[in-house]
């Protein structure tokens, strides 16, 4: 853990709770909480949504690869990343090196039930549940590298903030 940056930063599939969890983590630390996505929007000039469509996954990668380099500069945050922030080496690398790595998963059932209908979702175009299916198995051995997984499907968000909490020791 890098106890230097006291930065922890969120991982895992879209809607395993980073956001909301990141949320509460932040409000008990005094941390200030940091959404990736909301950082890109902002590098990009534009939503995620219509990133992908105009520039594509690969260029919304570059901006998200240039958005987590920006913010790791930082400390005392809560970075909540986006699902796909670790397909890039660099980006796990920059994570280990720039906080205390947190995993959260869930399992298909609980991640459709919390996505199906977000339009902000551009992943998850088509059938949801075959697309959720298919991101889980391309990922699943992503957030390995993390310094603490958390199951999140069962459990409240101030479940899985106590969980992180407790385990902190930055």
């Amino acid at each position: 853990m890098n106890t230097r940056s006291g930065n922890i930063i969120l991982i895992g599939m879209m809607g395993t709770g980073k956001s909301t969890v990141g949320r509460l983590v932040a409000e008990h630390l005094n941390y200030s909480l940091v959404d990736l996505d909301a950082e890109i929007e902002r590098m990009a000039g534009k939503s995620i949504p219509d990133l992908f469509a105009a520039d594509g996954e690969g260029r919304f990668r570059d901006f998200e690869t240039a958005a987590l380099r920006e913010v790791l500069h930082r400390s005392s945050q809560v970075i909540a990343t986006g699902g796909g922030a670790v397909l890039r080496s660099e980006n796990c690398e920059a994570m280990k090196r720039g906080g205390w790595v947190v995993a959260l998963t869930a399992d298909a059932d609980t991640i459709v039930e919390r996505v199906r209908g977000d339009a902000n979702r551009p992943l998850l175009a088509g059938n949801v549940e075959e697309r959720v299916q298919s991101i889980l198995m391309e990922r699943a051995d992503k957030y390995r590298f993390a310094d603490l997984m958390v199951d999140t499907a069962g459990l409240t968000a101030d479940e899985v903030a106590s969980e992180i909490l407790m385990h902190y020791r930055g």
